[in-house]
């Protein structure tokens, strides 16, 4: 009886020795860096001083970097442009928000399906150019701090690459004169993004 069982638990643990190897060599072998670009609809959540905004458009990519089983950073660049009807900047002017985004993500896989749930936080380093009807740059804000939170799925097409739905928030604050008067911008808007992951 003694012997069955001292052989019962040889066995495990050489199993468990085993098999630990195999777990850690897979972890290794997980991909550490990405590439992912998305793109999709932007929505204002509030008027950029006395502008209305229209539904706009716009495109992020970022690196990722994982150094954590759930865990990692990401840094890129991103563009938004909305319209606006009638403003301060006159009819038809464009505003297009652009620069650099980095965060941090967390990203967890929902039991053995090919989805994971993701979530972000970061910071915004942009600038707001005002472009007039005929497409020129009439006012440039200067770049500034912001801030970005985002959600989403990652849905596992292959071992490298992914679909990326997600709804995105940005919010960045710049102050400029225009035609001799103090103006604040306030660049709140939600993003509706769908993007590609590739894992190297």
């Amino acid at each position: 009886m003694k012997n069955s069982r001292m052989k019962t638990k040889v066995i495990i643990v050489l199993a468990i020795l085993g098999i630990t190897p195999v777990f850690a060599a897979a972890q290794e072998n997980q991909s550490r860096f990405g590439f992912e670009i998305s793109t999709g609809l932007s929505v204002a959540t509030n008027k950029l001083a006395d502008a209305a905004l229209n539904t706009g458009f716009g495109v992020e990519g970022i690196f990722h970097y994982r150094f954590m089983q759930s865990t990692g950073v990401y840094a890129g660049w991103g563009w938004n442009r909305f319209s606006s009807d009638n403003s301060f900047a006159g009819i038809n002017a464009d505003f297009e928000e652009t620069g650099y985004v980095m965060g941090l993500q967390f990203k967890q896989s929902v039991g053995r399906s090919p989805f994971s749930l993701y979530l972000r936080a970061g910071a915004l380093y942009n600038h707001i150019e005002i472009e007039n009807e005929e497409g020129d740059i009439i006012n440039n804000s200067g770049h500034g701090w912001g801030w970005q939170a985002a959600t989403g799925v990652d849905i596992r097409l292959s071992e490298k690459v992914s679909l990326t739905p997600g709804i995105k928030f940005n919010s960045l604050n710049r102050d400029i004169i225009f035609d001799g008067t103090a103006r604040e911008l306030k660049q709140n808007y939600l993003s509706f993004r769908i993007g590609l992951l590739k894992r190297f």
